[in-house]
């Protein structure tokens, strides 16, 4: 992997989990556990969803946003699937995983049009 890729992987994972780790305190969860579980969540799908589309621009001529759309569609999945299983306080998980997803895709949108 090259330097630029892995560079980008931490980032994203960084940001990931600070925006997400802000939406669950912004909407008042304070369950020490689910927040555990929203770190290893995001440590587990961010670099896989990262990884994927990287790999998508680099080797094919799929339409780019389709590609990311389906990613985050199965990263909220996922999510919202671990929230349920292993969630303590979460009576919406899949909603939850869906609201803290699109406020850190939204964010890191907003972000990316500053830079």
């Amino acid at each position: 992997m090259s330097r630029e890729l892995l560079a980008a992987l931490g980032l994203s994972l960084v940001l990931t989990l600070v925006l997400e780790i802000g939406f669950f305190f912004l909407i008042g969860k304070r369950n020490k556990k689910d927040l555990l579980l929203v770190i290893m969540v995001n440590v587990i799908t961010n670099p896989v969803v990262v990884l994927s589309y990287w790999l998508a621009v680099q080797y094919t001529g799929w339409n780019l946003v389709a590609v990311k759309a389906v990613l985050e569609i199965l990263a909220v999945c996922t999510e919202g699937i671990y929230y349920k299983k292993y969630g303590q306080d979460f009576r919406h998980p899949f909603l939850f995983s869906a609201g803290a997803n699109g406020f850190s895709f939204g964010v890191g949108v907003l972000l990316q049009m500053l830079i």
